[in-house]
This record gives structure tokens, C-alpha cells and sequence, in this order.
């Protein structure tokens, strides 16, 4: 489902951003959309280890907590009529940089040849205290 923001610009009336939404990942609990797009690019929320049925998986294991998180990406961006390999940038937010490795090893199983550019940062806590959120930007 997609829902559009418009500017008037001169005489006319263009269509500037879109909302995403699916029910392919877990559903905005906030005063945020799945993603937002352009003609152009797609932006995530920041996707943690929630299933698109409710089950957190907060006490996983990192590979585990890191693919869900990363199965919710492509979902919202599969909702924009894009996927995985269309990713320009992905930013991981890890609660124990300790888990770096072992976040990296599922990750690394989301893209091929040519992965998109990616920051890691470690943080002190994460939302409903997953280990893990993922967000991405992609091109259309």
C-alpha cells in the first residue's frame, strides 16, 4: 500500500514522496511509515527481529536476530518494487559490536557480488531490546 504526499509547484501539483507500507513485515508502531519513496530511491525504517505476525525474537541468536531484521528489509523494499541488489547504502545498529562477526556472516548471505556501501555502529540499546535493526537505502 502506498500513500502520496504532494507539493504544488507553479500550476502544478507534484507528487513528491510515497509512503510504503506491507503487510510482508512487521507494521509501524509508531509515528513512522515502513519506508518512504521517491521516482528515485527508497528509504527503511530501521528494521529490528519482529516477525510480520508479532513474534520478537529479542532472545535469538545474533545470525538469527540479524536475518529477520534483514528478511524485514527486503520485504518493505519488495512493497517499492525493489529488492536486495537495488541497496545503495545499509546502515546495522549492533547493542554488542561484539556481535559484529557474527551479524556480518548472516548479512553477507543477503547480497551478492556487488553488496551495497554499509556502516556497522555499535550502540547502547535498541528498541524492545533486540540486538540488532537494520535499515537500507535503494534505488528504483
Amino acid at each position: 500500500m502506498t500513500a502520496h504526499v504532494f507539493k504544488t509547484v507553479g500550476d502544478a501539483l507534484i507528487d513528491v514522496k510515497r509512503t510504503v507500507s506491507t503487510d510482508a513485515a512487521p507494521a509501524a508502531v509508531g509515528a513512522y511509515s515502513q519506508a518512504t519513496e521517491t521516482d528515485d530511491l527508497v528509504f527503511t525504517a530501521g528494521q529490528i527481529p519482529l516477525t510480520p505476525e508479532g513474534d520478537l525474537l529479542d532472545d535469538a541468536a545474533i545470525d538469527v536476530q540479524t536475518q529477520q531484521a534483514l528478511e524485514n528489509v527486503a520485504a518493505v523494499l519488495a512493497a517499492a518494487d525493489a529488492d536486495m541488489d537495488d541497496a545503495l547504502k545499509v546502515t546495522v545498529y549492533l547493542d554488542d559490536i561484539e556481535d559484529f562477526d557474527a551479524m556480518n556472516d548472516a548479512y553477507e548471505t543477503f547480497f551478492d557480488d556487488d553488496p551495497p556501501a554499509r556502516s556497522a555502529v555499535g550502540v547502547d540499546a535498541l528498541p524492545k531490546g533486540v540486538g540488532v535493526e537494520v535499515e537500507a537505502v535503494a534505488t528504483k
